[in-house]
């Protein structure tokens, strides 16, 4: 793979930031979706750790 899925991912976070932001905004925030896509928000973002961590050591060998 290359950077592309990185960049899809990086783009994933940061559509799940503004809805998380949209979502915290409305008069009555929904707890249980802002919660939902706080996890999803955290999911991504381990993936884009452990993608980094897998090209760095592709890069070391």
């Amino acid at each position: 793979m290359n950077d592309h899925y990185l960049r899809y991912l990086e783009r994933e976070h940061a559509r799940l930031d503004a809805e998380i932001r949209e979502e915290e905004l409305r008069p009555f925030p929904r707890q249980f979706l802002i919660g939902r896509l706080k996890k999803l928000k955290l999911a991504v973002k381990d993936q884009m750790a452990a993608w980094s961590a897998t090209e760095a050591d592709r890069k070391a060998a």
